[in-house]
C-alpha cells in the first residue's frame, strides 16, 4: 500500500473542497474492533463503519496551523468493499480518505442536496487523482 496515494488524496481534497490553507489532520488505518467502539461511543451506532471523520478546527499552539481532526478507516472493511467493487485496495482507500476528510471540512449525505454536493466534490476529486470510482447514482 502507498501511503503517498492517501495523502496525496487529503491533499487534493483540501485544495479542492476548503479555503483553509496550512491545515493539518490526522489519518489512521485500524481495524473494525476499534471502528465498532467508536461508531458506537461517538454516534451510538453497535457495529463497525468504513470511515469515521471526528472534526477538530482547534489551532495548534506550537505550529498555529489549524488542526482538521482525525479520519480512521477501516482496513478490513476497505478490503472487503475493493473485492465487492472489484477494484484495488488502494483506490478503494483513495475513496475513504477523500470522504473521510470532506467530512471534516463540513460536508454531509443526510439529505439530497447535501448527498449531491458532497457526492460531486468527491468525484472531482477522485477524477484529479486519477482514482477509478465513483460515487453511486
Amino acid at each position: 500500500m502507498d501511503g503517498d496515494l492517501l495523502i496525496r488524496a487529503a491533499e487534493e481534497t483540501l485544495n479542492r473542497a476548503s479555503s483553509v490553507g496550512g491545515a493539518d489532520l490526522t489519518l489512521l488505518l485500524t481495524d473494525d474492533e476499534q471502528m465498532r467502539e467508536l461508531n458506537s461511543r461517538y454516534r451510538q451506532v453497535d457495529d463497525t463503519t468504513d470511515v469515521l471523520a471526528f472534526p477538530s478546527g482547534d489551532l495548534e499552539r506550537d505550529s498555529g496551523r489549524i488542526y482538521l481532526g482525525d479520519v480512521l478507516i477501516s482496513l478490513p472493511r476497505a478490503s472487503a468493499q475493493a473485492l465487492v467493487g472489484r477494484h484495488e485496495l488502494e483506490a478503494e482507500l483513495q475513496l475513504l480518505v477523500v470522504h473521510g476528510v470532506l467530512h471534516l471540512l463540513g460536508y454531509d449525505h443526510g439529505g439530497d442536496e447535501d448527498r449531491a454536493a458532497m457526492w460531486k466534490v468527491q468525484d472531482e476529486v477522485l477524477s484529479a487523482i486519477g482514482c477509478p470510482i465513483r460515487a453511486p447514482s
